[in-house]
């Protein structure tokens, strides 16, 4: 196979069907490039990395019917926060999620955190999105709005920040603590274990978080195609992508049990049957590529010369994500040959 197998197990404590992802024979890795750090750099020890997601931002969505407004919207139950104690910040707690159109394809893929407003007896989100949907976002939340009492804006005041450990043994020997407040929230990305925490805030990231140091945005890229996680609409172009082809079950990322959502029938069909032919998986290669990447919808191939499917994005270095069950090149001789994905 092109992509060894996802294998899947209950993650203890995590509330509720949470799964985690591990690949067969996946050796532990390191953050390559954000750690380089010749000539006795005083950050060369640190044990964490925080890397700035421009291609990411927030969304707010606030007002006496924004739960019930999103629950009607969202593949997943929504993350409320619970009480908070006497003199302490409210709590924030986070999801992940797919907005569907009408045919149960993917529009947008969202991170949310709720958040207990101060001002009033009700909870608002935050949702991040791909930055380059936005507007679109917005659009469609304005669509289904009707006369319900929520407000839909954009959140500029934060930035989205991703802190991984700068090696497997690190997260575990320097735990991070989870705090919400109205300039940091830092919180444990809730798809997998392995794409650590998420940071929001007004400052830079190593700032705020001790023992750190400012990572090479490839790297988290890097990390997140060899755990099979696709993000934003490079890796799930909108109305193409099916919630479950795109792994959304072993994310966390959809609820069988929520009450009717937009997309809903055919999602709840899919799982029912049983029945998913295709999925993400991720790919490493063995060719050297071009300077210029793999073009997404490139032909993947074993090493025997099976077809994997296409290319989901535009891969560089030697590693990427692919749909196993397709083959739609967009040029005749765009070939790469791809052996089992590793991951941490």
């Amino acid at each position: 196979m092109a992509a060894a197998a996802l294998l899947r197990g209950a993650a203890p404590g995590r509330g509720g069907p949470a799964w985690r992802w591990w690949l067969r024979a996946a050796p532990r890795c390191r953050l390559a490039h954000s750690f380089r750090s010749p000539g006795g750099d005083p950050t060369a020890g640190a044990t964490w990395a925080c890397f700035r997601l421009d291609g990411r931002t927030l969304l707010r969505v606030r007002g006496p019917d924004a739960a019930p407004f999103l629950l009607g919207l969202l593949t997943n139950e929504l993350p409320l926060p619970g009480p908070a104690a006497w003199g302490a910040p409210p709590p924030a707690c986070a999801g992940y999620a797919h907005f569907l159109n009408v045919e149960g394809r993917t529009l947008y893929d969202v991170i949310l955190y709720g958040l207990q407003e101060h001002s009033e007896e009700v909870s608002g989100f935050l949702l991040e999105c791909d930055s380059s949907v936005q507007g679109a976002l917005q659009k469609h939340l304005a669509l289904y709005r009707i006369r319900r009492k929520v407000t839909v804006e954009p959140h500029p005041e934060l930035r989205v920040w991703a802190v991984l450990p700068s090696s497997p043994e690190a997260c575990g020997n320097t735990p991070l603590q989870q705090s919400a407040g109205a300039a940091v929230i830092l919180i444990r990305d809730p798809r997998t274990a392995c794409m650590g925490w998420r940071l929001l805030t007004q400052d830079e990231g190593p700032a705020v978080v001790s023992e750190s140091r400012l990572g090479d945005l490839w790297d988290y890229h890097q990390h997140r195609y060899l755990q099979g996680v696709p993000e934003g609409v490079g890796d799930l172009p909108p109305g193409v992508a099916l919630p479950l082809e795109s792994n959304l079950a072993f994310m966390n990322g959809v609820s069988f049990t929520k009450g009717c959502y937009i997309g809903q029938e055919l999602t709840a069909r899919t799982h029912h049957m049983g029945v998913i032919r295709k999925r993400l998986f991720p790919v490493r290669f063995l060719d050297p590529l071009p300077a210029s990447g793999v073009t997404p919808g490139a032909t993947v191939l074993t090493a025997s010369g099976q077809t994997v499917g296409p290319s989901k994005h535009s891969a560089a270095e030697n590693g990427g994500l692919a749909e196993p069950g397709w083959a739609v090149p967009l040029r005749g001789d765009s070939k790469r040959w791809a052996s089992p994905g590793a991951g941490c």
